[in-house]
């Protein structure tokens, strides 16, 4: 549920959406977006599949933090049925994540220090430092929000402000990382096994998502049985189904009965099974790690589903 409109009689705009740290840091990330994906947009250039998804993320990230910023000063968002504390939370989180990852691709794929050939010249290279280093910068600001708004111990706070509900947001962007290495020829159709661990991210990043859901729809009060409850029991099965990934994936991709322990020297880079099966090998410790961090902190949460 949303929390309740201010009362009669009250200033209708809140200057202190604008004004406080957190505001602060909201307002950097508005000038930093808008300047990131204007110097891109106007002569630094992007292609790929590399460029759009920098230019999806920042556009992204710059529509929903007006949609916050502007629903703060103007206190609307008591109006929207869902858990603010939980949505703004959850947002920060994932633009971050989103952001941080941009900062890296962008400069990756397109900076260097050489004049660029013509017609795009030394302007063009100007135009990518400059975003590359505001695309830093808006990470940063993101990250500002997150660590401002994040509960401290023996704090009560919206679940997605914990640790434990930031962990989630990271556990979905990884298995987004790990699905999108599945379908970049990772051949997991040639053993039941690998069809198993298939099934295993799917059924937690299906689960992760439902909880975000429901936290940042404030609809946690209604299940019949307490959340924070459910939350840990769901925890501890993801540790054991993601326990079980994190041997038979390597196992029947790197083991000589199986597959390949070594790349294949004939292997073509950017196209290579083996390398998408290598990088979901690590993004499956990755979460494995991040779900056990989760469980550890979800034991000692307090937090209020409608904040």
């Amino acid at each position: 549920m949303g929390s309740t409109m201010e009362p009669p009689g009250g200033a209708y705009l809140h200057l202190g959406a604008v004004t406080s740290p957190v505001g602060t840091a909201r307002m950097l990330q508005l000038v930093f977006g808008c300047t990131t994906f204007s110097l891109v947009a106007h002569r630094g250039g992007f292609a790929g599949v590399q460029g759009t998804f920098c230019m999806a993320a920042w556009g992204f990230c710059f529509a929903l933090s007006v949609l916050v910023v502007a629903c703060e000063f103007t206190k609307l968002h008591g109006c929207l049925r869902l858990s603010w504390g939980n949505f703004t939370a959850a947002f920060a989180m994932l633009a971050t994540l989103l952001c941080a990852t941009a900062a890296v691709i962008y400069p990756l794929y397109f900076t260097q220090l050489q004049c660029l050939p013509e017609p795009a010249g030394c302007t063009a290279r100007d135009f990518r430092l400059a975003a590359s280093v505001f695309a830093g910068l808006l990470f940063l600001a993101y990250a500002t929000e997150v660590a401002l708004t994040r509960a401290r111990p023996g704090q009560v706070a919206s679940y997605m402000a914990t640790v434990s509900g930031l962990l989630k947001i990271v556990q979905a962007f990884v298995a987004c990382i790990i699905f999108g290495a599945l379908v970049h020829d990772s051949r997991y159709g040639r053993y039941v096994a690998m069809q198993w661990c298939v099934a295993v991210y799917s059924l937690c990043f299906l689960a992760t998502v439902a909880v975000v859901a429901l936290s940042v729809m404030g609809h946690t009060g209604g299940l019949g049985c307490p959340f924070d409850r459910l939350v840990v029991v769901y925890t501890f099965l993801a540790v054991l189904l993601y326990l079980s990934a994190a041997v038979i994936w390597p196992v029947f991709c790197f083991d000589p009965k199986y597959g390949e322990p070594r790349r294949p020297p004939n292997c073509p880079r950017g196209s290579c099974s083996w390398d998408s099966q290598l990088v979901i090998a690590i993004f499956t410790y990755v979460n494995l790690l991040l779900y056990i961090v989760d469980l550890a902190y979800s034991q000692r949460i307090r937090f209020v589903p409608t904040l």
